[in-house]
């Protein structure tokens, strides 16, 4: 019987498809990588996401965030993204959580409950508990590294921590993972050179702030407000996506 996944059917056969519909995937973060990764993930038939981000829509996320409209500005991210899923595969069973991952909040999660972890979050701390929650419970995970401030979507790859170079993001992985004992870690990185973003103050977040009353300014708290562009963090979270159907499609 055809429906909207018939032609990635015709691609992966049924018994994959039932593979992909009986999945269980935890986003942790659904801004620019994140919130392509589980359109792809959506669109591909998995069957159960996990959704973790504590932002809302920001006015400056709808140049690279497929969730971020007019109309979703001020709305939190997990529940667009949820939605979102839902108008793809109403079938589909959505866990949302309106909480950033760090340390502090990991015990309010059971990785044992999934089929794979996907890292798109920002600070090192919750990337690295992320990494070891998911080494713990022997669940595959997949992390992103630096996406920001970088214009070459094609100079990202998919590589172990141990192999990549250039990305400042990644060599901190890497040491901090060494000590911890990580022999290794799938990741999607660029050994692109990040750029400097333009000194601007008349459209600066710090002295423009667009967020909406109470939201948590988590970009205030940053050194440097960083730069993006659409097709960067896009590509990121599409590879990050098909890296995820295909382990899951090859897992006995």
């Amino acid at each position: 019987m055809q429906n909207q996944f018939s032609r990635t059917q015709l691609l992966l056969g049924k018994e994959n498809m039932e593979k992909l519909a009986n999945a269980r995937v935890a986003i942790f973060g659904v801004g620019g990588v994140g919130g392509y990764t589980v359109e792809a993930l959506a669109r591909s038939g998995v069957g159960t996401f996990d959704l973790i981000d504590d932002d809302q829509v920001c006015l400056t996320n709808i140049n690279r965030q497929i969730i971020a409209t007019m109309d979703t500005v001020g709305k939190n991210k997990i529940d667009v993204a949820k939605e979102r899923i839902l108008s793809i595969n109403p079938k589909a069973t959505v866990h949302t959580y309106q909480t950033f991952y760090l340390p502090e909040t990991a015990d309010q999660f059971d990785f044992t409950q999934y089929d794979y972890v996907v890292d798109a979050i920002d600070t090192v701390t919750g990337k690295i508990q992320l990494v070891m929650a998911a080494k713990e419970a022997g669940v595959p995970i997949i992390s992103s590294m630096g996406a920001g401030n970088k214009l070459d979507p094609t100079a990202f790859e998919v590589a172990d921590i141990y192999k990549t170079s250039v990305c400042p993001l990644a060599k901190v992985m890497r040491r901090e993972l060494k000590k911890r004992g990580v022999k290794k870690l799938k990741v999607v990185y660029s050994r692109e050179k990040a750029l400097t973003p333009i000194d601007d103050e008349t459209i600066s977040c710090r002295s423009h702030c667009v967020c909406p009353p109470g939201a948590e300014k988590k970009c205030l708290q940053r050194r440097q407000i960083p730069g993006s562009i659409s097709f960067v963090p896009s590509v990121v979270g599409l590879i990050i996506g098909g890296e995820v159907i295909k382990d899951l499609v090859q897992k006995n």
